[in-house]
């Protein structure tokens, strides 16, 4: 049987062009997907099409990501995307919807979350981090720059905004039989598109904002057991930045979502997909039908 197709659209929200990827009947329960770094919409580009029979999929490119445009007078801060993210939602008519959270993603989708906890029907959790006590190994990088935020550290996380940068996050820390599901589309069609000094400096200044994110976690936390959406966690411990203390995490306070520890690493829609879809669709199927 043919999977639905993956339609791509583009809107003007607030005189910026903001390209997305949908699928499924306009009727259906939504599945929002904020992408994480250094992706876009295009990390969903095989989900989409897997769930689309049941459900209607939405992935935004952020400014400055992407297909979307890159205003010169955006915020281009987790909270400036949360803003952006809200704005979206408003102007393809969607009042409720499970949130799919991966990488920035899951900042991103948070911050939305707290800002209109009625509409969100279900959490899928996958590589996000919240947790300060159990971030991996890979955050020293970022540690070290955040305590001294010299000119030559700052230079360090620049030179990680490049082709090779880009590898480096997508292949990460995935044993061999693992990375050869990685497609090289990944970096090789991300990085022509972030490669403008604007871009760059984008890139570069979320990772810079993520030592004030550090002040959003305990946020993040409250608004989980306050509101205790149904939740399901896909993880791939194979991540240097979020290896399985920060899936387990999660449990603290969410003690009723469901943990699943895959195979793989960061980027489990790449190497995992099968898993993920079938957890997916049982868990949406239960709680968002």
């Amino acid at each position: 049987m043919a999977q639905p197709p993956i339609h791509h659209r583009t809107l003007d929200l607030d005189g910026v062009e903001v390209f997305y990827r949908e699928a499924g009947p306009v009727d259906a329960p939504v599945v929002l997907l904020p992408h994480g770094y250094p992706s876009s919409s295009f990390q969903y580009r095989n989900y989409l099409p897997a769930l689309a029979d049941r459900w209607r999929l939405i992935a935004p490119d952020y400014p400055g990501f992407g297909y979307s445009g890159t205003p010169e007078h955006f915020d281009y801060s987790f909270d400036g995307y949360a803003g952006f993210l809200e704005r979206f939602t408003q102007a393809v008519g969607l009042t409720r919807y499970a949130l799919y959270l991966h990488d920035y993603g899951s900042q991103i989708g948070l911050r939305l979350a707290i800002r209109a906890p009625e509409r969100v029907a279900a959490l899928i959790l996958q590589n996000g981090d919240i947790y300060e006590d159990v971030l991996g190994p890979k955050y020293q990088a970022l540690k070290a720059y955040w305590a001294n935020p010299s000119a030559a550290e700052r230079e360090k996380l620049a030179g990680a905004v490049s082709e090779e940068g880009f590898r480096d996050e997508f292949l990460g820390e995935v044993a061999p039989q693992l990375a050869s599901r990685i497609s090289p589309d990944l970096w090789k069609l991300s990085w022509p598109l972030m490669r403008t000094p604007k871009r760059r400096e984008i890139a570069v200044g979320l990772m810079e904002g993520l030592k004030e994110n550090l002040g959003w976690f305990p946020r993040y936390q409250a608004y989980l057991r306050e509101h205790r959406p149904p939740t399901l966690i896909v993880w791939g411990p194979q991540d240097g930045y979020m290896p399985e203390p920060a899936a387990r995490a999660w449990l603290r306070d969410l003690p009723d979502a469901e943990l699943h520890l895959l195979e793989g690493g960061h980027w489990a829609l790449e190497t995992n997909l099968e898993e993920v879809v079938a957890l997916s669709r049982d868990f949406l199927g239960r709680v968002h039908p």
